[in-house]
C-alpha cells in the first residue's frame, strides 16, 4: 500500500515544506477516490476536507442560481482552502470531471496542528494565498473575457 508521506512531500502544494512539518500533518491525511460526476464539495457546506489532487480532473463552479463553471483543476492542484478561513464553509461547489485520485487532509485536524504550530501554520497560509490569489486573476480574466472587456 502507498504510504501518504512521500505523497505530501512530493505534491507540488507541500513541496519544499520541512520534513517535521510533513510528519505532523501526515496524521490528517487519506486517500480518496471520485468517479465522474461525484460532487466533492459543496458550497455553504462544513468546509471539513482539503485536497491535493493526484489525478484526475475536477470542475470548481457556482451552483445557484443557475450551475456557472468556474475553473478546471488538475493534478498537482488543491481544492478546498476554506479549512483555514471562518466560517469554515466551501464558497464554491466542486464535481469529479473525470475518475479522480486525491488526498483528503482533514480540515479541523490541521487547524489544530497550525495552532499548535504557528511558523506552519503561516506556512500553508502563504501557500493558500499564492493559488487563491492566481484563482482570483483567472475568474478576473475569465470574467473580462464574458463581458468582451478588452484594455486598450
Amino acid at each position: 500500500m502507498e504510504t501518504l508521506e512521500p505523497i505530501l512531500k512530493e505534491h507540488v502544494f507541500f513541496k519544499g515544506l520541512p520534513q517535521d512539518y510533513i510528519d505532523f500533518m501526515v496524521g490528517c491525511a487519506t486517500h480518496v477516490v471520485f468517479k465522474a460526476g461525484d460532487v466533492i464539495l459543496k458550497e455553504g457546506e462544513s468546509a471539513d476536507k482539503f485536497y491535493l489532487i493526484r489525478s484526475g480532473n475536477v470542475t470548481i463552479y457556482i451552483d445557484k442560481p443557475n450551475y456557472i463553471a468556474i475553473q478546471s483543476i488538475h493534478s498537482g492542484d488543491i481544492l478546498g482552502w476554506s479549512w483555514l478561513i471562518p466560517p469554515y464553509q466551501y464558497r464554491f461547489s466542486a464535481k469529479a470531471a473525470e475518475n479522480t485520485r486525491a488526498v483528503a487532509l482533514d480540515g479541523k485536524c490541521l487547524r489544530e496542528k497550525c495552532e499548535k504550530n504557528s511558523q506552519m501554520g503561516y506556512e500553508l497560509l502563504k501557500r493558500l494565498m499564492t493559488v487563491f490569489t492566481a484563482r482570483l486573476e483567472a475568474t478576473r480574466l475569465q470574467l473580462l473575457d464574458i463581458y468582451n472587456i478588452h484594455k486598450e
